[in-house]
């Protein structure tokens, strides 16, 4: 499938997600380590701006990189950016160009499918943080999954995943019976058991 297609898919999800939060929920803690709700829709958009701007040919100005403002309605703000990237998309010479994506590499120029092949599986997990942020389902179906762990097998698990800046964390192992999300998101270091009613308890330190 083109991977346009997939990334579409995963995208508009995102945002069906989205939608059903609510004014309380902003604070919530995610699966991103340290990133409330807010601040991880506001990465989020800052990753749209930036793909559109690197589809464009702009991706090199590490401004359009920057975590979105939200202002007043952070649904909107994340859907007009979600809209954004996916028009940069559409046109089908898209597929004939070169990404530059700083975040990435500094000097490797990335062909468009590589290119937004990362961005569909950022966003199919970020999908995942932020449906079991909201304790909402995520709906994706079998084809999108298998795409997104093809993708997610393909990102180096070394000490790359291990500073501050890791885009993943290092592999986990997957839980007996695992489905492929469960694949995709141990492949990059998400535990599929996390729910933010844990991620709220204090530490208590084991006795003896």
């Amino acid at each position: 499938m083109d991977v346009r297609k997939l990334d579409r898919a995963a995208v508009l999800e995102t945002v069906r997600v989205l939608e059903q939060a609510g004014p309380a929920d902003w604070e919530r803690p995610t699966p991103c380590a340290d990133w409330t709700l807010r601040q991880l829709v506001a990465h989020m958009t800052g990753q749209h701006h930036g793909f559109a701007a690197a589809a464009a040919g702009n991706g090199a100005d590490l401004s359009v990189w920057r975590p979105g403002d939200l202002g007043d309605d952070p649904v909107a703000a994340y859907r007009t950016a979600a809209e954004k990237v996916l028009d940069a998309f559409a046109p089908s010479t898209v597929l004939t160009r070169e990404f530059v994506l700083p975040e990435i590499s500094d000097t490797v120029r990335f062909p468009s499918s590589v290119a937004i092949g990362f961005h569909f599986l950022d966003h199919v997990v970020h999908g995942w943080d932020l449906a079991r942020t909201l304790g909402v389902g995520l709906e994706l179906d079998e084809e999108i999954a298998e795409a997104a762990l093809v993708f997610a097998l393909r990102v180096p698990d070394d000490e790359r995943r291990l500073g501050d800046a890791a885009l993943f964390r290092p592999a986990l192992l997957a839980p007996p019976g695992a489905d492929v999300l469960d694949l995709v998101l141990t492949t990059l270091g998400r535990s599929p058991d996390w729910t933010a009613d844990a991620a709220r308890r204090p530490f208590t330190a084991p006795r003896g």
